[in-house]
């Protein structure tokens, strides 16, 4: 059985170029299984139509405002939880699966696990929601050596600590194989091991977080067949940015991965 591919909306369409319906239409038939979001504000609803018209899911979107000032900051808990339960009552309503969380950059005078369990009190307070509507909280994985310094949640190992403290069958890692080949590499082992902690997956080629194309150093043929074999069960969603035209950008990706 194939990964289940998706894309993220905005890194690829241009209402100006295309309508909503084609563009749909088109993912689709190269044989995408879904569209991620990430803000789409009253536009919801609308984009949502459009994907299951052509049978796409829509698997993913943010959960909450600032990712550099998130979950490991306790005054922002009440903030975020708040979002996180009208985005967790909206997507169940959608039927999109997961929602994207953030850890925030680290702060002044607090070591990564002090971070941690304050992610981690965060997390509780809205985790049993997040059961309770069937949605997952999905922390992303985030490189603090090229794009994000500063960002708390750079390792696996930090991202599988803070599930296991959560404790909840809701709350896994979106696991950015872009941003962890920066940090870490060593992918197919890494998400082997750690399977059942991830909730979805970015892809983007490196260096440069464009196509994946042989210009970048990761083998996303390799690394989509290992992802198959460990039983992944989500979505790997193309974040990448296109150097040329972003449907033929998504073809190509599409087959790289799917073969």
């Amino acid at each position: 059985m194939a990964v289940k591919q998706c894309l993220v909306m905005t890194n690829f369409y241009n209402p100006s170029t295309m309508t909503l319906d084609d563009f749909c239409r088109e993912v689709a038939e190269i044989g995408y299984a879904g569209i991620e979001l990430m803000n789409p504000g009253d536009q919801l609803s609308t984009i949502v139509e459009a994907c299951h018209k052509y049978g796409l899911a829509v698997p993913s979107m943010v959960g909450h405002e600032s990712l550099r000032d998130g979950l490991n900051k306790v005054e922002n808990h009440d903030r975020i939880v708040a979002q996180l339960k009208a985005n967790i009552d909206l997507a169940a309503d959608h039927g999109i699966g997961g929602l994207i969380v953030f850890s925030g950059n680290r702060n002044d005078g607090q070591s990564d696990l002090e971070g941690m369990i304050a992610c981690a009190h965060g997390l509780r307070k809205i985790a049993p929601y997040a059961e309770k509507k069937g949605v997952n909280l999905n922390m992303e994985l985030l490189n603090s050596k090229v794009n994000h310094p500063g960002y708390q949640c750079d390792s696996t190992l930090w991202g599988v600590a803070l599930c296991e403290m959560v404790n909840s069958p809701r709350v896994k890692l979106l696991f950015d194989i872009y941003h962890m080949q920066i940090m870490e590499g060593d992918l197919i082992r890494t998400i082997q091991n750690n399977v059942q902690w991830i909730g979805h997956m970015h892809t983007a080629g490196n260096p440069g977080r464009h196509d994946l194309d042989d210009d970048q150093e990761l083998n996303y043929t390799g690394i989509c067949r290992g992802i198959d074999a460990a039983g992944y069960a989500y979505y790997v969603g193309h974040e990448f940015r296109s150097k040329g035209d972003p449907m033929e950008a998504l073809r190509r990706a599409w087959a790289v991965c799917a073969a």
